[in-house]
């Protein structure tokens, strides 16, 4: 079996599941925020129960709109607080919080081998733990808040070997990229895509982070990487519970193995309106932009904010752009004042918001006019995705981000000597 295979087969009390089988897993966290949540709350109210299956196993985190941004916002984050309080699930509130899919890795809530389901689309970012990880409709997520279980079918699984040695400023962020713009948005399509080979072990968790977080832009049902030692690293020292490894065998059958050398691998711009319409940096040609956005739980964590500062030390953000700066959680923020990144990126030019999604999905904190061009170290670019229909948004890594942020245009590191 594969790792995801051995996972679910653990979970559903079989000792051996195929692709395409109808099974029912139980769930180690289920997760939801204040988006998703009111409507898993609400039919979590018509089944009739008075209480959720374990509420040490349910988190919910507001962060897509909050702190609120409006009226509306604030009726959907009390409608999740009132509901957390009441349950007495695990909860994070404004000056706890930050991005779900950081904060949660973060605080030791996600461990290998577990199954996390939430109420987005990356949750997948925790395959980077060795966890399978997916995202559901909040109509499912009501169901497993009830009773403890998902059903599901078992994917089949792609195998990426990635070779070589990556260059300076080519992280996770161009790997993933560039398998997308190889493969295109629905390659993986209900799959789950497995990252291995030289250049993905010698990745930091951060990066691993960032390539399992967008797996869902491949259509893949998620992104799974190997345990090894630097993932017990992270690991060991948040884990509250006992945890279990589930490495594939070395017969497992996949539907694919792809293998790239990543060696030539430069840093990746994905152009709009999809993150597979990516090229190198050195064939982007001159596109001035007006907004960066540098953050979210693709890039907010702190290796990202280390990077772009290495980039933005000593020099100014155009002074015909916004920059805007969005560390991933409390932790990651308190972190980069420590190491006086946040000073950094003030004295550039840039704004630093308390952690939040904002932007990302259109909410707030740098809605995009008509017209205007957004370089973001997100993970959508599609139409509408940060505000008007008529802007444009391109997808790169931290530090592609903040050296466009200094020449005004989509630019690589090395054109400003960094």
């Amino acid at each position: 079996m594969t790792q995801t295979e051995k996972i679910l087969a653990a979970h559903c009390g079989k000792k051996q599941v195929s692709p395409g089988d109808l099974v029912n897993v139980r769930v180690d966290l289920v997760l939801a925020n204040d988006i998703t949540a009111p409507l898993a709350i609400k039919e979590f109210r018509r089944i009739g129960l008075n209480r959720v299956f374990d509420s040490r196993k349910v988190v919910m985190v507001p962060d897509h709109f909050v702190p609120n941004k409006d009226i509306a916002s604030a009726e959907q984050a009390k409608i999740m607080r009132d509901f957390a309080r009441e349950q007495q699930l695990v909860y994070f509130e404004v000056g706890q919080m930050g991005i779900e899919h950081v904060i949660l890795p973060e605080k030791g809530l996600v461990l290998p081998g577990d199954v996390v389901i939430g109420a987005d689309s990356h949750t997948c970012t925790y395959g980077a733990l060795g966890a399978f990880a997916t995202g559901m409709g909040s109509t499912d997520i009501a169901s497993a808040m009830a009773t403890g279980e998902i059903w599901m079918k078992v994917p089949s699984s792609l195998k990426f070997v990635y070779h070589g040695k990556t260059g300076k400023w080519v992280t996770g962020k161009d790997l993933i990229l560039y398998t997308i713009g190889q493969i295109g948005v629905d390659g993986a399509l209900y799959m789950s895509m497995e990252f291995s080979g030289e250049a993905v072990r010698s990745l930091s968790m951060d990066s691993r982070f960032t390539m399992a977080n967008m797996a869902i832009e491949a259509g893949a049902k998620a992104g799974i990487f190997a345990v090894d030692n630097k993932t017990l690293d992270y690991v060991k020292p948040r884990a509250k519970r006992s945890y279990t490894v589930y490495e594939p065998d070395a017969c497992a059958e996949y539907a694919r193995i792809i293998e790239y050398d990543v060696s030539p691998l430069e840093p990746q711009v994905a152009f709009p309106h999809m993150p597979s319409n990516t090229r190198p940096v050195s064939e982007v040609g001159i596109i001035e932009i007006d907004q960066v956005v540098i953050g979210s739980c693709t890039n907010g964590r702190l290796e990202d904010l280390e990077i772009a500062a290495r980039v933005l030390k000593g020099r100014k953000v155009d002074k015909n752009l916004r920059c805007i700066i969005i560390p991933g959680s409390q932790q990651v923020y308190l972190e980069a004042l420590r190491l006086n990144i946040t000073e950094t990126f003030i004295e550039a030019g840039a704004i630093v918001s308390t952690p939040t999604c904002g932007p990302c999905l259109g909410g707030y904190m740098g809605i995009l006019a008509a017209g205007e061009r957004c370089i973001a170290t997100t993970n959508r670019n599609f139409v509408g995705r940060m505000g008007s229909t008529r802007s444009e948004v391109y997808l790169a890594n931290p530090a592609v981000a903040a050296a466009s942020a200094v020449l005004g245009r989509i630019a690589s590191p090395e054109e400003i000597g960094a």
